[in-house]
């Protein structure tokens, strides 16, 4: 399975999943017992989970058949059967890069349905027909395609586009899953896009579909449609150190989905204009309807609200570039920023300044000028701290009430404005308003 394939690929092997022959269960958990402990939450299925004495935990199965009683991904019937032979067990395998077997005991491959010629070819090839019960296996295709740069097989691709009506009995929590691989762990996105594309089931999911033949300026965007753009930047940003280097998957998640949706609100506000004589392509606000749109496609999705409340800022803030970076400006994006950050929004303006190929000529300068004075104001890693609290008020007198979050809620308008520039100033400020508002030690109405 995925351990083989990773291990043919030079990735590093996380998770062994270790299929034994010619054994019944019941006699396997004895011998493993005696090793380490076990965890035989799956024995329905065949599977159970074994810790060694020393070591790593590792999935032992059975071989098993499936037969297919129901809808959906989970519609099937499991019977161990620990004779079956190994081409048989491979052929329930999704994709015939993941249908490899190695035998730790004899040293060899066992590859009956041609993966590894598949993997070297990076071609994505079902295994069997059985492909078609499982409508789960196209969206892991997008992932797979994504994470190791494959296209899918054209017979394979046919038979995604036969099953596409079946995409409505997978639960949403699957669907998600998988979209989150792809964010989290591809290197060539694009290859995933496409799959989905080539497949038939972009068509489930409108807000990209819609990216294409959407037309772009070709003075900025020679590249193409939206969704060519779209493509390129995905593909820019996995190509980023900065990316790479995240450890947190939910952070690549984040700026993949972010670059992802950065222009989803390019098909409802594109137009052609005349300016100076010229027919041109314009997207006016395109940045703010992306960020509502963007927050309903992650929200069809049921991705997490942590995730959507730090890819919407991001997109609705990726034109910030056209305007003069002041220290007020600055200070008042890592506001509307928040929960996202100055280097985030950096990352995936990279993105969207390297996705217009043949105009790739480096990082934009507004880039590293914008965090060079995030830097400076020190604004890079979150928003400024409120200078004033409500235990200063409390201090001078005030007492709690609507008045509260009146003067604190101005004192920060004018701190990001640049008008209070220390804690000092604010409290000078403060008790001047403590001096105009004699009446304000009383309850405000």
């Amino acid at each position: 399975g995925g351990c083989v394939r990773d291990g043919l690929l030079g990735i590093d092997i996380k998770d062994y999943d270790v299929e034994v022959f010619n054994i019944p269960l019941i006699d396997l958990l004895k011998v493993l017992e005696k090793q380490g402990r076990v965890d035989t939450v799956g024995r329905a299925f065949g599977v159970i989970k074994w810790t060694p004495c020393k070591g790593e935990t590792y999935d032992i199965a059975v071989p098993r058949k499936e037969l297919k009683s129901g809808k959906g991904h989970r519609g099937f019937d499991v019977e161990p059967d620990p004779y079956l032979i190994p081409e048989l067990a491979a052929s329930r395998r999704d994709y015939t890069i993941n249908s490899i077997m190695y035998d730790p005991l004899k040293h060899e491959m066992l590859d009956p349905f041609g993966g590894k010629n598949d993997l070297d070819r990076k071609v994505l090839r079902h295994t069997s027909e059985a492909f078609a019960e499982d409508p789960l296996r196209v969206l892991r295709g997008m992932q797979f395609a994504g994470r190791f740069g494959m296209t899918g097989d054209q017979e394979t691709l046919r038979l995604c586009q036969k099953i596409s009506e079946q995409f409505h009995e997978l639960p949403m929590e699957l669907v998600w899953a998988e979209w989150n691989k792809w964010a989290a762990q591809s290197r060539f996105p694009s290859h995933g896009l496409q799959f989905l594309l080539d497949s038939g089931w972009l068509a489930h999911f409108p807000e990209l579909a819609a990216l294409i033949d959407t037309p772009q300026d070709p003075k900025w965007h020679p590249e193409g449609d939206v969704w060519k753009h779209t493509c390129h930047c995905c593909d820019a940003l996995a190509n980023q150190a900065d990316w790479q280097m995240e450890t947190s998957t939910q952070d690549r998640a984040t700026l993949m989905f972010a670059v992802l949706l950065h222009d989803i609100g390019k098909p409802e506000t594109t137009e052609r204009v005349i300016k100076q004589g010229e027919e041109r392509i314009v997207s006016p606000g395109h940045d703010k309807v992306g960020a509502l749109l963007a927050d309903q496609f992650l929200e069809r999705l049921q991705a997490p609200n942590a995730l959507r409340e730090r890819v919407c800022p991001l997109v609705a803030q990726h034109m910030i570039h056209i305007q003069t970076i002041t220290d007020r400006a600055v200070r008042r994006l890592s506001k509307r920023l928040e929960p996202e950050t100055i280097p985030s929004l950096c990352t995936v303006m990279t993105a969207d300044a390297m996705g217009r190929p043949p105009l790739n000529q480096g990082i934009p300068e507004y880039i590293p000028k914008l965090r060079s004075k995030a830097e400076e104001l020190q604004v890079l890693a979150k928003a400024p701290e409120p200078f004033l609290k409500g235990s200063d008020m409390i201090h001078l007198g005030f007492k709690p009430g609507k008045i509260f979050g009146i003067l604190l809620n101005q004192a920060y308008e004018l701190q990001l404005e640049g008008e209070i520039p220390d804690r000092r100033t604010a409290l000078s400020w403060l008790k001047q308003q403590a001096t105009e508002r004699v009446d304000s030690f009383d309850e405000m109405p």
